[in-house]
């Protein structure tokens, strides 16, 4: 027998997984018929019927069970299988004759498998009687009684194992408790004196492959009287309606896998009974009972055990939620706070992270971490952010279920090896597909005492082109330090995980609409505005030329006539006149700014500023500016704003020009996203704590017999750009000339559109 692991053509996984409940064999202590309704015609049966109750197997296959059987045993039969729960009539006393006149009494159990057939097993029964109801109230009595007299679930386990091994009488009882990992480890132990403890080491997933697991959860009660003896044969093998091996899952003499028989072997157990402890439709665990040397436990006395060992288990489970009570009431307090501080806050994030009780709090976190949108924000240990972004792509990417948690993230994350001492085990819930609550706990180097070494916890045989799984030969203790893990999350952490991602999902939805119905109400709000604006503005130009009119109208007929005072009134209300229509007109320009921005295209920036420099040639020439620029982009934009945006730029570098000779000059520059442009001139300056008031609409630095205007200039470049979802800003000293600064997408203001709607659409996946 040699060890091969490299050997391309050996599937280990399909070994350890290959399917056990369609068998061939039996154990050799009972008999077992496959029969076929509604005659109960024997279709298969073991070779094993001469020596159970001297008839030759082939004397009986093809008959019915009336030929085995007399016709009494057989109408008590039919009447107890047309019960819809065959567990009424198991078992039934059987007896066959053997040869001569004497009989041979069984315990004959029936069940229907999954192909349809019915399965009889017939073990000697031995005795005649079945165990009377007291004598089990008794025993089940007297096993309850001590563990009410102990709280702790440990002590609980201890007093399973001593009370099932003063039933049963085996060498060794053993309570073994899986992991969440597929491991197990024993918990409780019962055992004479002599034996090597098993008590508190850990066995591999492997001991216990998935099909035995399955089975296990179909058959809570298995027996292997002798695990040396050989088993007998199915005939024929393969059943003669369905063409294959008889589905033997829910059957008390299957025999055991050759891999499970060495097992025993290697651990010295010459008999076992095994009887499975469930919760919520998952294997939990397992009562173990093994015997040095070859022993049978009765039908009634291994039935007894099951029902003990599930009300037993029943205590357990009501333990450990009581042991736990306290913690969950804690976790459940501390959620509804977070609830609350979330819906008092316009950021839900200012919620979970602002306040005592916390989000560590929840789940016993050293880290957490809010990923929403572009940004994280994060309290207590956490990794860095750059490497928060690509776990969430990896989360992203690998994760699609509601909550998701391990104990060693840099096991199936291998870059979470770099930040280990803060993020070895993970909490995750999603709140979108791009969305995360995150939470961490850092590495707790383990020692862990395992029954044999785990990496050698099979090996794999190949003799004359066989391959088959061999288990390992050594249980003795080997200590293994277990690195890049965590303290394991509890059940009710991750639950109370789960009902604050219910909360989060449901506080968000609800302020997504009130964002929505807030920004309906602006929308149209401002349409009434843009509308009011217009309309005044058009309703004012008819009086105000009316006026500029009949002024201008009295300037000509009474010329020469009027004193210099009348003359110099009319000069002021022609002044007047014009300042309001040059106010009224820029009202107009700044409430259309947006309005005409919604059609963008690519824009050749040097030709909007060609346009610009032209509606500005006259006032150039009279100041003699000298203008130049760079190479400039194309860019998404609105050619008439982009017009708009340099001439009044431009404007306002003529206008506060010093003494020496103007020179401005516009520039470009491309950044990661978006596009740097500014114009800049030698003139006045502007005092640096002003700088963001010039952009204000209808505010002045100066006094209209300094500088005339309106104030609108720098408020409309201002609109412009927000328009493009781009910045403006002005960097400049008194007396050392200014600098105006403005950014421009990628893309243009379209794109940031789309995006916005795919955030909007995409909040929630």
């Amino acid at each position: 027998m040699g060890i091969d692991l490299q050997l391309p053509d050996i599937n280990v996984t399909s070994l350890k997984e290959a399917p056990i409940h369609f068998f061939r064999q039996i154990q050799p202590h009972g008999v077992l018929l496959v029969l076929e309704e509604p005659e109960l015609k024997i279709l298969q049966i073991s070779s094993n019927t001469w020596n159970i109750f001297g008839i030759n197997p082939e004397n009986v296959l093809h008959k019915k069970l009336e030929d085995l059987l007399d016709p009494f045993q057989i109408e008590r039969i039919k009447t107890g299988l047309s019960e819809d729960n065959l567990e009424f009539i198991n078992p039934t006393k059987i007896w066959v004759r053997k040869k001569g006149d004497d009989y041979v009494v069984f315990d004959a159990v029936f069940h229907r498998n999954a192909e349809g057939f019915l399965i009889l097993e017939l073990e000697p029964a031995i005795s005649r009687e079945n165990i009377p109801f007291l004598s089990f109230y008794h025993l089940a009595r007297a096993s309850i009684n001590q563990l009410e007299k102990t709280s702790n679930l440990r002590d609980f386990c201890q007093i399973i194992v001593q009370e099932v091994r003063k039933v049963t009488g085996f060498d060794r009882v053993m309570l073994y408790k899986f992991d969440d990992d597929g491991h197990g480890s024993v918990i409780a132990e019962e055992k004479l004196a002599s034996m090597e403890p098993y008590l508190g080491l850990h066995y591999p997933e492997s001991d216990i492959p998935k099909p035995a697991r399955k089975l296990f959860v179909s058959n809570s009660i298995r027996l292997i009287p002798d695990s040396y003896a050989e088993p007998v044969q199915i005939l024929p093998a393969n059943n003669p309606v369905s063409d294959r091996p008889v589905d033997l899952t829910n059957s008390i003499l299957r025999s055991a896998a050759s891999c499970h028989t060495e097992y025993l072997h290697n651990m010295g157990v010459g008999a076992s009974l095994t009887i499975s402890l469930i919760k919520d439709q998952k294997l939990w665990g397992l009562i173990a009972c093994h015997h040095q040397s070859p022993k049978y436990v009765s039908y009634e006395l291994r039935k007894a055990c099951e029902f003990l060992g599930r009300v037993i288990f029943s205590e357990i489970s009501a333990r450990e939620e009581t042991e736990d009570y306290d913690y969950r009431m804690s976790l459940t307090h501390i959620q509804s706070l977070l609830v609350e501080y979330m819906s008092q806050e316009e950021n839900f994030i200012d919620g979970l992270v602002k306040y005592q009780p916390n989000l560590l709090n929840l789940t016993s976190a050293q880290g957490a971490a809010v990923c929403f949108g572009d940004h994280c924000t994060v309290i207590g240990e956490t990794p860095k952010e750059e490497d928060l972004n690509y776990l969430v792509q990896w989360l992203k990417n690998n994760v699609d279920e509601e909550v998701f948690y391990t104990d060693s993230l840099p096991q199936i994350y291998p870059d979470a090896e770099r930040f280990k001492n803060v993020a070895s085990g993970l909490l995750a819930i999603p709140i979108s597909r791009r969305n995360y609550v995150l939470w961490f706990r850092p590495e707790v180097i383990q020692t862990v005492n395992w029954g044999g070494d785990p990496h050698k916890a099979f090996e794999v045989s190949q003799t004359e082109g066989n391959v088959r799984l061999c288990p390992r030969k050594s249980f003795e203790l080997w200590k293994e330090t277990v690195r890049l893990t965590s303290l394991p999350w509890q059940a009710v952490e991750i639950k109370a995980a789960l009902e604050l991602r219910k909360a989060i999902v449901n506080i968000v939805l609800r302020q997504a609409d009130e964002l929505a119905q807030l920004a309906q109400d602006l929308e149209r709000s401002n349409a009434e505005l843009k509308k009011f604006a217009y309309v005044a503005s058009h309703d004012l130009q008819e009086p105000l030329n009316q006026v500029a009119n009949y002024v201008q109208l009295l300037e000509m007929r009474y010329q020469g006539e009027l004193d210099e005072d009348a003359n110099e009134f009319i000069t002021y209300a022609v002044e007047g006149v014009s300042l309001m229509q040059t106010l009224i007109d820029d009202v107009l320009v700044y409430s259309k700014v947006d309005t005409q921005a919604i059609a963008f295209q690519p824009t050749q920036v040097e030709t909007a500023l060609e346009r610009a420099l032209s509606n500005l040639r006259q006032r150039i020439l009279e100041t003699g500016a000298t203008i130049t620029h760079d190479a400039l982009p194309t860019v998404m934009a609105g050619s008439t704003q982009l017009m708009q945006l340099f001439q009044n730029l431009i404007a306002n570098a003529i206008k506060f020009r010093s003494d020496q000779p103007l020179q401005i000059h516009v520039g470009a520059e491309r950044l990661e996203d978006e596009w740097l442009f500014w114009v800049r001139d030698n003139g006045i300056g502007i005092d640096p704590q002003f700088s963001d008031r010039i952009f204000v609409i209808f505010q002045r630095l100066h006094t209209r017999d300094e500088y005339p205007g309106t104030g609108m200039g720098l408020a409309i470049c201002k609109k412009i750009i927000e328009c493009h979802r781009g910045r403006i800003w002005v960097e400049s000293q008194l007396g050392e000339g200014a600098t105006f600064y403005f950014t421009i997408p990628v893309g243009g203001r379209e794109r940031e559109r789309r995006n916005g709607r795919k955030t909007q659409n995409n909040i929630f996946g």
